[in-house]
C-alpha cells in the first residue's frame, strides 16, 4: 500500500475491460475505488458516497461525460474531475476544463500516469478543503465589530454602515483623530460580501514618502537600494477583499495618479516593473483633513477625491455624542471594575480632544493605578481632573476641588502625626503606600509641608 494518503476514486468508463483493469490496478495501489459503466450509475454512486476524484470517459452512451459533469456541479458535488478522451475530442476536453474539470488524459496512456494525475487532483481537492476550513475558522474566530453608542449622531453612523456595507462602493470616512475611523472601516468590511476575504490596512502618515509606493504597489528585486527581494504590494495582498487607506490626505501627490488608475480599472505596476497587473479590491479611505479644502489648495487631485468619495461618512467627535461616554466607560471596564461617581462625572464632562482613543487610554491607565478594582478620582489623568468645567457642571467640579483641599490637609496632618513615615501614614489612612505616593504627587505635597 502506498505511504501517501489513499484516494477516494470513482472511474466512469463504458469500456468494461479498461474499467475493470483500472479499478483493479488502483485497488492494488491502495486507493478506495469504485467503477461505473455509465453516467446513470455514476450518479447513483455519488448519491451514496463522496469521491475526492472522479474519472469520466468523454464519450459514453446515454449521459455524456460533459453532461455528467454539469449535473454533478449543479448538485453541489465538489469532486475533482479528470476526463479521458481520444485525439478527436481534445477540444471537448478543454471545454470541460472551462466548466470545472481539473485535467484530461488522451488515450492511450499508462495506468501509472493516470494514478499520477489522480494524485495531483487529490492534492488540489485537499487544498480547496483546507482553504474552506481556514475560512470557516476565520469567520468563527473573527470578533464581531461592536460600535458603542446610542446618541443620535452615532445611530446615524450605524445606519449608514448598514446601508453602505453590502455595496461595493468606495467610502470616505471623515472625522477627528481618535473617533474610530478604522473601527468603522472594519464594520463596513464585515457587512460586505467580501467579509471572508482580507481587510488590509495602510496608514499613509505612518510611513516615509518613499516607502508608501512600495507598500501599496509592491516592487521588483533590485528596483531600488534595499530591494533585495520581490515584494507583493498591499493591493495584491487585498485582492478580492478590502483595502483601508488611513490618512489618505497624507498620500504624496506623486502617487495620486497611480492610485486613481487602480481605482478606475484595477490595474497597476510594481515599482521597477513594466508588467501590468490587475486586482479586484474595494477601497475604504479615511482622513481627519478637509479634503475639499486640500483640493482647492492643489494638494489633492480633484478626480481622485471624487473617486474615493462615492459615499461619505462623517464620524462625530466624542464631545458631541451625548450619553455615549457612560456607555463607553461601562463597555471598556466591564463588570469587574467599579468607578466612583465623582470619577465618572469628571470623565463624562471632560471635552476629550483625543476622542474615544483618549478615553480608552485614560481608562486603561486608571485600571493600572486603581486598587482592588475600584477606580477613584486619584486614578484619572491630570488633564481630566484639571480641565476647566463646562456649563452645567461647575458646581460638581467645584465640589470635587473643595474635597481635594480637605483631603490634602488630612494627608499632611497624618504625615505630621507619623513624623513623615510614609508607610505608617498609609496604614493610618487605610490606603496602599503606592496610592499615598500618587496623592503626594497629585496634591504637590513635599517634605517641607509636613516636617
Amino acid at each position: 500500500m502506498s505511504k501517501l494518503r489513499p484516494i477516494d476514486l470513482l472511474i466512469v468508463e463504458d469500456d468494461d475491460g479498461f474499467r475493470e483493469m483500472a479499478v483493479e490496478w488502483m485497488h492494488r495501489k491502495g486507493h478506495h475505488v469504485e467503477g461505473a459503466a455509465n453516467g446513470q450509475e455514476a450518479l447513483k454512486h455519488c448519491e451514496r458516497k463522496h469521491f475526492q476524484v472522479a474519472i469520466f470517459d468523454m464519450n459514453m452512451p446515454g449521459i455524456s461525460g460533459l453532461e455528467l459533469l454539469q449535473r454533478l456541479k449543479a448538485d453541489g458535488v465538489d469532486s475533482e474531475v479528470i476526463f479521458l478522451t481520444g485525439q478527436a475530442t481534445v477540444e471537448n476536453a478543454v471545454e470541460a476544463m472551462k466548466m470545472g474539470a481539473c485535467d484530461y488524459l488522451t488515450k492511450p496512456f499508462p495506468l501509472s500516469e493516470l494514478e499520477h494525475r489522480c494524485r495531483m487532483a487529490q492534492e488540489r481537492w485537499l487544498l480547496q478543503k483546507e482553504n474552506q476550513q481556514l475560512r470557516a475558522v476565520i469567520r468563527r474566530s473573527r470578533p464581531d465589530v461592536k460600535m458603542i453608542g446610542k446618541s443620535r449622531a452615532m445611530l446615524e453612523v450605524l445606519r449608514l454602515v448598514e446601508r453602505v456595507g453590502p455595496t461595493d462602493k468606495a467610502v470616505l470616512i471623515q472625522g477627528e483623530s481618535g473617533t474610530g475611523k478604522e473601527l468603522v472601516a472594519r464594520a463596513i468590511h464585515q457587512a460586505s460580501e467580501r467579509c471572508d476575504k482580507p481587510l488590509v490596512t495602510i496608514n499613509c502618515a505612518a510611513l516615509p514618502e518613499q516607502l508608501v509606493e512600495s507598500e501599496l504597489f509592491g516592487h521588483e528585486k533590485g528596483s531600488f537600494t534595499g530591494a533585495t527581494d520581490t515584494k507583493n504590494g498591499l493591493f495584491e495582498v487585498a485582492d478580492g477583499g478590502t483595502l483601508f487607506i488611513d490618512e489618505i490626505g497624507e498620500l504624496p501627490t506623486s502617487l495620486q495618479p497611480k492610485l486613481l488608475r487602480v481605482l478606475e480599472d484595477g490595474s497597476f505596476r510594481r515599482v521597477g516593473s513594466h508588467q501590468e497587473r490587475r486586482v479586484d479590491v474595494r477601497i475604504l479611505a479615511a482622513t481627519n483633513r478637509d479634503l475639499g479644502e486640500e483640493v482647492v489648495e492643489g494638494r489633492f487631485r480633484e478626480d481622485l477625491y471624487y473617486r474615493i468619495n462615492v459615499m461619505s461618512l462623517v464620524l462625530p467627535p466624542l464631545r458631541e455624542r451625548e450619553g455615549d461616554i457612560d456607555l463607553l466607560i461601562d463597555h471598556y471596564l466591564g463588570t469587574d471594575w467599579e468607578i466612583e461617581p465623582d470619577a465618572r462625572t469628571l470623565l463624562v464632562n471632560y471635552h476629550w480632544p483625543g476622542n474615544v482613543r483618549q478615553l480608552i487610554n485614560a481608562l486603561e491607565r486608571a485600571t493600572i493605578l486603581a486598587d482592588e478594582h475600584h477606580i477613584t478620582v486619584d486614578d484619572l489623568p491630570h488633564e481630566v481632573m484639571d480641565t476647566a468645567p463646562r456649563d452645567g457642571v461647575a458646581l460638581v467640579t467645584a465640589g470635587v476641588k473643595r474635597l481635594d483641599l480637605i483631603e490634602r490637609a488630612h494627608i499632611i496632618d497624618v504625615l505630621q502625626q507619623e513624623k513623615g513615615n510614609k508607610a505608617q501614614a498609609a496604614r493610618s489612612l487605610g490606603i496602599h503606600r503606592r496610592k499615598l505616593y500618587r496623592l503626594l504627587e497629585r496634591f504637590e505635597i513635599d517634605e517641607s509641608s509636613y516636617r
